[in-house]
């Protein structure tokens, strides 16, 4: 079954960019997407730009509405996601379990739609 694994987190938990400990921390993500591919779990995963690059789009009374900046206000942003394909919620929970900004960020983890061919 797939799952996507979304991950959040608050940008000023993490360690900061080009620090020692940011390069620390690629190298788990790294060495966490190989697993993946290795385990055969793997269906897609990509980390995100900011949500200063983020721009939301809305439909209403025929009227397309733009507006820069994501759709919700938060102290955790969006910073990418996995769509993995496992037996069970159990084997996606312990993958989730595994993602290296899971001490201090949130990773939901979300049942994908098997919808029929239309």
């Amino acid at each position: 079954m797939k799952y996507m694994l979304l991950l959040a987190s608050d940008p000023t938990a993490g360690p900061t960019y080009d620090s020692d400990e940011f390069a620390a921390e690629m190298k788990e993500w790294f060495a966490y997407s190989n697993a993946l591919v290795e385990a055969g779990a793997m269906v897609s995963g990509e980390p995100l730009q900011g949500p200063d690059t983020a721009t939301t789009v809305q439909v209403r009374d025929g009227e397309r509405i733009v507006t820069d900046g994501p759709f919700i206000e938060s102290k955790e942003v969006l910073g990418g996601f996995y769509v993995i394909d496992v037996p069970d919620l159990d084997a996606a929970i312990d993958w989730a379990a595994k993602i290296p900004n899971s001490y201090y960020g949130t990773i939901e983890v979300r049942p994908v739609m098997d919808l029929p061919a239309g």
